[in-house]
């Protein structure tokens, strides 16, 4: 197999005097969709904050692409190919929906009517407000948005938390599409009948520490219990 795309090797990451993480690995092949998993509270969110430098690792290293970006700030990790849909969404409010998808265009493969025909609600609202979107549709706009900076690795964290079932229904068909594509993605969701058919890895955090990493069909019930049950 190639060399990976994402590797984090025994990252440690404090806020402030707390420390969060307190050796997380994992590693992301080219074209795969890699799954982070946990209960809350785990270092999900903070693992992805980490490899993006918004809560840099002190120790550690992480690698994308072969570089060393552990000691980069966010705005150049970004400009190196990774995309993120942050959770909570985070659209720019006060801009339309093809203004959001302007404001971060890159040029490559997806185009705002690229992302338009992934999401036909976005084609639909493009001149409106972000403010004026349900929640879901800002997700597929924060979605949409990663996608126009065309990362080679698009991070999703919370994917489809706190949706409407007809709006998560429609977020899993993209990410299936995405992968289908060839896209890397690496995953943070709840939701193990949707990932488990279409993850190619995934890797359990507990109390900020990998606990377990392999293929889905070899996450067993026991485990599941262990780790993700609530």
């Amino acid at each position: 197999m190639s060399n990976p795309l994402l590797t984090v090797e025994q990252i440690e990451s404090f806020y402030g005097p707390s420390q969060a993480l307190f050796g997380v690995d994992l590693e992301l092949h080219a074209g795969q969709l890699v799954a982070l998993m946990g209960r809350n509270g785990m270092g999900k969110s903070t693992t992805i904050r980490s490899i993006f430098g918004m809560t840099p690792a002190r120790t550690g290293t992480i690698q994308f692409n072969g570089k060393a970006i552990q000691k980069m700030a966010p705005h150049r990790i970004a400009q190196m190919g990774l995309g993120l849909v942050p959770e909570g969404r985070r659209c720019f409010r006060s801009l339309s929906v093809r203004e959001n998808l302007i404001a971060t265009a890159v040029p490559g493969e997806w185009t705002t009517d690229k992302v338009e025909a992934l999401f036909p609600r976005l084609a639909e609202r493009r001149n409106q407000s972000a403010n004026t979107l349900s929640g879901g549709e800002q997700q597929m706009l924060a979605i949409g948005r990663a996608l126009m900076t065309n990362p080679k690795l698009l991070v999703l964290d919370e994917a489809t938390e706190g949706l409407a079932p007809v709006i998560r229904k429609e977020i899993w068909k993209a990410v299936r599409e995405l992968k289908s594509r060839g896209l890397s993605i690496l995953l943070v969701d709840k939701s193990l009948k949707e990932l488990m058919p279409i993850a190619d890895h995934c890797v359990v955090l507990e109390k900020g520490r990998s606990v377990w990493q392999g293929q889905p069909g070899d996450l067993t019930e026991d485990l599941t219990n262990r780790y993700l049950g609530v």
